[in-house]
């Protein structure tokens, strides 16, 4: 009756990894309970996620093709964009959000064009905003720029609302840290650097001052909901967000926060269900209005 922080499956948006091809449902080895989905294997998945009474699945694309232009990124025949359609048609009230990011799409592995050995920022920018507009003429329901790029939640709302995508709401992963938690991500997604790391565009885990000026330049570039990533090491970042800013706060529990508790676990040393739950309350209780988890169905399930 007390209980000052209460969890709901409300609170949740589940991930999702599509593939090109039917049929297919890869597991990812380091991501226990979790695959790579062809279209029509993610429809399925769309449909469980919404009858758990999950509000909303974020999709990631693998592509058939990677080039030095993440080319597939923005291709309106795209596995993601296919993706949004076929979900939108065969479960219309589930919220579809898509990534907005190069790294899964490009050669390289990095979230932006690289020229001369460097991120060339502003050229991203255009590719990351078209990217986006594929997604809303699919019928994404929200976009998320997750590169950690100068400008481009501006550039992606300019871009929409000249098209007359007015109403489609920016999710921008605005406060996202270098973090050594994304591994097991990183294979699920085929998306690896293959050179150096992105310690140049995105975050330093030292930093806790700069979260909160680079969560007020998204939205004053036109964010409607700003994103810490990760959440456990960073539950100091989601608070002084909630506290400083009066837009909705996700947090995205990322999946090297899964996988060590769902290896722990396995090896019989933590009670899976105990942790888990222990670990969205506490995401939920420094402020966090959504968390994006791998655990959203499985806590959903316990959740009733």
């Amino acid at each position: 009756m007390l209980r000052e922080t209460i969890l709901t499956p409300q609170d949740f948006i589940y991930p999702l990894f599509v593939v090109p091809g039917k049929g297919i449902k890869n597991p990812i080895s380091s991501m226990p309970e979790c695959f790579q989905e062809s279209i029509d294997e993610v429809v399925k998945s769309a449909k469980e996620v919404f009858s758990l009474s999950i509000p909303a699945v974020i999709l990631f694309g693998i592509p058939e093709h990677k080039d030095e232009k993440a080319s597939s990124a923005y291709d309106e025949n795209g596995v993601v964009q296919k993706a949004v359609k076929a979900i939108k048609d065969s479960v219309p009230e589930l919220i579809v959000i898509t990534d907005v990011c190069l790294c899964e799409y490009t050669s390289h592995g990095h979230c932006g064009i690289i020229k001369n050995g460097k991120i060339d920022n502003d050229a991203t920018l255009e590719l990351l905003s078209l990217e986006a507009l594929t997604h809303a003429r699919a019928g994404a329901d929200i976009v998320a720029p997750s590169d950690m790029m100068d400008g481009r939640v501006g550039k992606i709302r300019e871009t929409l609302d000249k098209e007359g995508f007015t109403e489609v709401i920016i999710l921008s992963y605005a406060a996202k840290y270098a973090s050594a938690f994304y591994g097991p991500f990183r294979e699920a997604a085929q998306s690896a650097p293959a050179f150096g790391d992105r310690r140049s565009y995105q975050m330093d885990p030292a930093n806790r001052r700069e979260a909160l000026k680079e969560v007020a330049l998204d939205i004053e570039e036109g964010a409607d909901i700003v994103m810490v990533k990760p959440a456990l090491a960073y539950l100091d970042i989601i608070s002084d967000v909630k506290r400083s800013f009066s837009v909705p706060v996700a947090a995205y529990n990322v999946s090297g926060e899964y996988s060590m508790v769902k290896a722990a676990s396995q090896l019989g040393w933590l009670n899976e269900d105990a942790v888990m739950l222990e670990i969205l309350t506490s995401i939920k209780r420094a402020g966090a209005d959504i968390i994006l988890t791998y655990f959203a169905k499985k806590a959903a399930r316990l959740l009733g």
